[in-house]
């Protein structure tokens, strides 16, 4: 069925736009030079890009930096943003807007979906005002976590900044604190104290950035953390009970967090060189964690040295930061500090 329908859409096309770059004076190019819906990706991972797909009335639905992106089982995508109107943007999969809440997160960034017992809930991290909260769908707030009193480097609440948050199937909860120390804390279903592991530093145990976390449950394996360590560009893979395994290295990615879907791995490369540059794309990996395309990037090269830092194609992307992928493997993806860009989709082809 997949395969057909990408073929249908390689036959016909979409019939879509493009939007003009908030900051189309950082590149060469012109907007003459820049495709209509160009066809980005590699191999079997191509995709066509709609830039118009999320585009709102500011004054209706305003976003300043959008951060990431769930779908619920009634196929509707969540997103958070930082803008005092609204932290929480619901998007049908044609790109309207169906509803938006929220103004207790000023600097809304991890957005985690869990099911439980039927019913959908979210986990919100908020570096800015230093929690992560679990709410219901339309915003209730049912559980709220702050500075961890358990872990003794913890000496002020504005030390705790957590990005990201992970569910195991027994209900215990991961949380990363990627721009405060580092820490992963891990904490059962109803909110008490685990333990926790990692910290910044320069151990194959340690980290820097833990932006991002999910839970690993490829290969009919035991399920695995597998953690963000964005400075270093690489992930990094414990146990549920902190036990460190593994370091995937992709030298120039500063990863931002890892999506899973139909055992691929997909994450937004949120910069390759500098914050100044603009240069960001998204990566898909195989079920070896190999990378097998970069959409809005190079061709992926793997020499004997291993994989090769990828290059901006200068037209795609600004500062993706993350992804979220339909049942039709389409890509949704939410941008950081891009002029206040609405979310863009890629449709597979």
């Amino acid at each position: 069925m997949k395969k057909s329908r990408r073929n249908f859409i390689k036959k016909t096309g979409i019939a879509a736009g493009i939007t003009v770059a908030p900051f189309e004076n950082i590149f060469t190019i012109t907007n003459s030079a820049v495709e209509q819906n160009p066809i980005v990706g590699h191999g079997d991972f191509t995709y066509r890009v709609d830039k118009k797909w999320g585009v709102q009335d500011p004054s209706q639905f305003p976003v300043n930096d959008c951060h990431e992106m769930v779908m619920d089982k009634n196929k509707r995508l969540l997103m958070t943003t930082t803008h005092p109107k609204n932290n929480i943007l619901i998007y049908d999969q044609s790109g309207k807007v169906l509803d938006a809440w929220g103004t207790d997160y000023p600097g809304a960034h991890g957005l985690t979906l869990v099911e439980e017992g039927g019913e959908e809930f979210l986990f919100i991290t908020d570096p800015d005002s230093h929690k992560v909260c679990k709410t219901t769908l339309r915003g209730d707030k049912l559980l709220e976590f702050s500075m961890p009193k358990e872990v003794e480097a913890y000496t002020s609440k504005k030390q705790f900044k957590p990005t990201e948050t992970a569910v195991a199937p027994n209900g215990d909860i991961y949380i990363a604190d990627g721009y405060g120390l580092d820490y992963i804390i891990q904490y059962d279903a109803k909110g008490n104290y685990i333990r926790h592991f990692g910290g910044k530093g320069t151990e194959v145990h340690h980290f820097d950035c833990c932006h991002g976390i999910t839970l690993d449950t490829r290969g009919g394996k035991a399920p695995t953390l597998l953690i963000t360590s964005r400075s270093k560009n690489s992930f990094k893979r414990f146990t549920l009970d902190g036990k460190y395994l593994e370091t995937i290295s992709l030298p120039g990615c500063y990863i931002c967090r890892p999506v899973l879907k139909n055992n691929i791995l997909y994450f937004a490369v949120i910069v390759t060189k500098d914050w100044g540059s603009y240069d960001g794309m998204l990566a898909v990996l195989n079920e070896d964690n190999k990378v097998v395309s970069l959409p809005g990037g190079s061709k992926p090269n793997y020499t004997k040295e291993g994989f090769q830092s990828p290059v901006y194609d200068q037209k795609t992307f600004f500062n993706p930061h993350d992804v979220c992928i339909d049942d039709d493997e389409n890509i949704y993806v939410p941008q950081w500090n891009s002029g206040k860009t609405y979310p863009l989709k890629l449709t597979r082809v």
